[in-house]
């Protein structure tokens, strides 16, 4: 018998476990190596830990504890889901698989999942905006907004300069601007850049001040 830990196994789970372990019953337990089967079992992407013992009547018990998807990585054109420590757990056809889920790429991003899951924890209010976070020459991220709006934020304190952002949206409608990109890489100089429409708007202002005053 195959059961999770208190956790639903995937019906995909349940049948890489039995194609792993192709066990032609009956069988004396003698002739099992049950060390052996449990690390084929734990060497399935999606399975965090198994333990397996035979019970009374011969009957092979297999407990498993699945991991559980925490993050999409988009890898290049794959997408993979991921558990909360970056441990790759397969592949997916399509974001709406999995669309309850955070959506990470670029390469490394895995690697840094902690840091990943805790700026969509701080990101409160624009939480609903956010389409995916892109890590940057693996060294820091960049939060997509829609609207075609970007958050670059710093390699150090990452999750401070998000929750920086977050409040000056709150405090003066900062990203219901027209405003494009909001840069944080400078935590002493953080920098704003303005849409087509808001640039074409300050030089027609600045031009009208500078015709008022000749």
């Amino acid at each position: 018998s195959i059961e999770g830990n208190g956790q639903d196994i995937a019906p995909e789970v349940m049948e890489d476990i039995r194609a792993v372990l192709p066990v032609g019953f009956p069988v004396s337990s003698f002739d099992l190596d049950l060390e052996t089967m449990r690390a084929s079992v734990e060497a399935i992407p999606a399975v965090a830990g198994a333990t397996l013992r035979i019970r009374a009547g011969g009957i092979l018990d297999i407990r498993v504890t699945p991991r559980i998807p925490a993050a999409v990585w988009r890898q290049s054109e794959t997408l993979l889901l991921i558990d909360s420590t970056g441990k790759v757990m397969g592949a997916i056809a399509s974001r709406g698989e999995h669309a309850d889920l955070p959506l990470i790429a670029g390469d490394g991003a895995q690697d840094v999942i902690g840091e990943a899951l805790a700026l969509f924890a701080v990101a409160g209010p624009l939480s609903p905006r956010i389409r995916g976070l892109v890590r940057m020459g693996e060294r820091r991220w960049d939060v997509v907004l829609d609207r075609e709006q970007r958050l670059l934020l710093p390699t150090k304190n990452p999750i401070s300069a998000l929750e920086r952002i977050v409040a000056m949206s709150q405090a003066q409608d900062l990203l219901e601007r027209d405003v494009v990109v909001v840069d944080m890489r400078n935590a002493d100089r953080p920098t704003i850049r303005l849409g087509e429409n808001a640039v074409a708007q300050m030089r027609r202002i600045n031009a009208s001040v500078s015709g008022a005053g000749n």
